[in-house]
């Protein structure tokens, strides 16, 4: 490397690591000249979702069709005629133009926000996605035998207010998002960011959020001082455990990689040390495809990203299985409160002591949350050595013995549920300290933290349940985890809920 490189290079680094802190003191609610004294944390402003604007652009365009249509037609009616009578024509005809018309700009990718965010003009393609539109409406008047019902007049009033309202709409959304933008007021998928340190020096916050919707709320140097070709190098895996626990503290919603794409060997490393997290996992374009990709003469219709990992639940599944698990915890806690109540009493009376055992588990993405139960034993353990429950174990009191044999003790957890930390089906949580044993003997056990953690599971309902003395009984209990988090569907949830009142009525495995 020449001498005049290293100086570019070593600029762009500082420029970045302005730009970054710059953009994480906003995400903060601190301007970057602001001192600590001067932060108004009441004062900050709504974030506007990314890919929300997407829509919101489609949207508006449709509203002002649709008005185009009733206006345009209806003044020309008042102003000709004296009467403006088919205004349900001109509705349907307004409706119909305005879906023809989002419908063919999602299609070519007229509202990828990529479109808005560049400073090109779009007249040429309004005009030709509006004259698209008008021909498709005349065939269809045509087809349907409806033209007599509208004027020219209409027709032609309606057409030229629709475009000139297309036309500026796009202007001032375009200054809108751009603004918005330069404010910090877009809120893209919070990502971390993980990769080598020239990738990451050219790889600024703003192309991040435009290009690929992403906000950065951190970034991490991938550190290669060695040149392992088959294994990952201390200070690698040291960069990794950084990024996953950045992700896992400050609620990333993915990771994101930066790396030289020739180099399909470290790729493959940090691909597979990644399994262990839940989290999507996208490999941006290198600098140099980035480089090729702006050049005027290529035109790409989709991002250059690559996943290389998908979240094992989509955000509509993870939103029908949260909407189950609030409405059968808060069902559940309404139904059992008597019976909590009882126990309570019973637990108090029976030993000295808590009503309520609290002891750290390991939630989605290795999370530590309490978990709640009702106190079955003289001791309260929740450290490095935590010992299982055994048969006729003297630990466990005279109450605590029936609470255990029922899964009373297990209610509690309809708290978590509502928390958000549990859910009613998902891998059963141990202890931290079997957590850190198993992991190290199984080398699937980590992936149990792809979901959140559960009061009941598949493992539960074929037999795993209780004592795990023998390394091949936890082994069938991931197995059975990880068949349900690769086959999870609502149905298996709702069957998994039924066997597991089944399985409360004859099993004995519990003690």
């Amino acid at each position: 490397m020449t001498p005049q490189s290293s100086t570019d290079l070593e600029q762009r680094e500082r420029f970045a690591k302005r730009v970054f802190e710059a953009a994480s003191e906003e995400l903060n609610g601190q301007s970057p000249t602001d001192s600590p004294a001067q932060i108004d944390h009441g004062g900050r402003r709504l974030k506007l979702p990314y890919f929300a604007l997407q829509n919101a652009l489609a949207f508006i365009d449709a509203c002002l069709i649709i008005s185009a249509s009733l206006i345009g037609g209806g003044l020309y009616q008042m102003l000709v005629m004296g009467d403006f009578k088919n205004a349900d024509q001109l509705l349907g005809a307004g409706i119909t133009a305005a879906l023809l018309y989002v419908l063919i700009g999602q299609a070519g990718g007229f509202y990828d926000l990529r479109t808005a965010f560049s400073k090109k003009k779009d007249v040429g393609r309004i005009f030709a996605q509006w004259a698209l539109v008008s021909l498709l409406l005349t065939l269809l008047a045509f087809l349907m035998k409806t033209g007599a019902s509208f004027s020219r007049g209409s027709i032609i009033c309606f057409g030229l207010l629709a475009l000139s309202l297309l036309l500026l709409s796009r202007r001032i959304s375009k200054r809108f998002v751009a603004t918005a933008v330069a404010e910090g007021q877009v809120q893209g998928r919070r990502a971390i960011v993980l990769g080598t340190r020239n990738e990451l020096a050219t790889l600024g916050v703003d192309e991040l959020l435009e290009r690929f919707g992403l906000t950065e709320i951190d970034r991490v140097v991938f550190s290669s001082n060695g040149d392992a070709r088959f294994s990952m190098t201390e200070d690698e895996s040291s960069s990794l455990d950084q990024a996953l626990s950045i992700a896992r503290e400050r609620g990333a919603n993915e990771i994101v990689l930066a790396f030289p794409w020739n180099d399909t060997r470290k790729l493959e490393l940090v691909r597979d040390q990644l399994r262990i997290s839940p989290l999507p996992v996208q490999l941006l374009p290198d600098r140099r495809i980035r480089a090729l990709a702006e050049n005027p003469s290529f035109r790409l219709r989709k991002s250059l990203s690559i996943e290389i990992q998908r979240g094992p639940l989509s955000r509509a599944e993870q939103l029908s299985k949260r909407l189950v698990d609030v409405i059968g915890a808060a069902l559940g806690l309404i139904i059992l409160t008597p019976l909590m109540l009882l126990s309570a009493i019973a637990i108090k009376l029976d030993s000295p002591g808590p009503v309520f055992f609290r002891q750290r588990r390991k939630g989605f993405n290795a999370k530590q949350f309490p978990i709640f139960k009702f106190r079955t034993m003289s001791v309260m353990e929740d450290g490095a050595i935590v010992v299982q429950a055994r048969r006729f174990d003297p630990r466990v009191t005279r109450v605590g013995r029936i609470l255990r044999q029922t899964s009373i003790d297990e209610v509690p957890q309809l708290l978590n549920v509502l928390f958000g930390d549990m859910s009613l089906v998902g891998p059963r949580p141990h202890a931290l300290a079997h957590d850190d044993h198993y992991g190290d003997l199984l080398s699937a056990y980590a992936f149990r933290h792809h979901v959140k953690p559960g009061i009941t599971g598949w493992a539960q309902v074929n037999g795993f349940r209780g004592e795990t003395a023998r390394v091949e009984q936890m082994k069938g209990r991931v197995d059975c985890d990880l068949w349900y988090i690769n086959n999870w569907s609502l149905a298996l949830d709702f069957k998994i809920l039924v066997l597991t009142c089944l399985e409360l009525v004859r099993s004995r495995n519990a003690y």
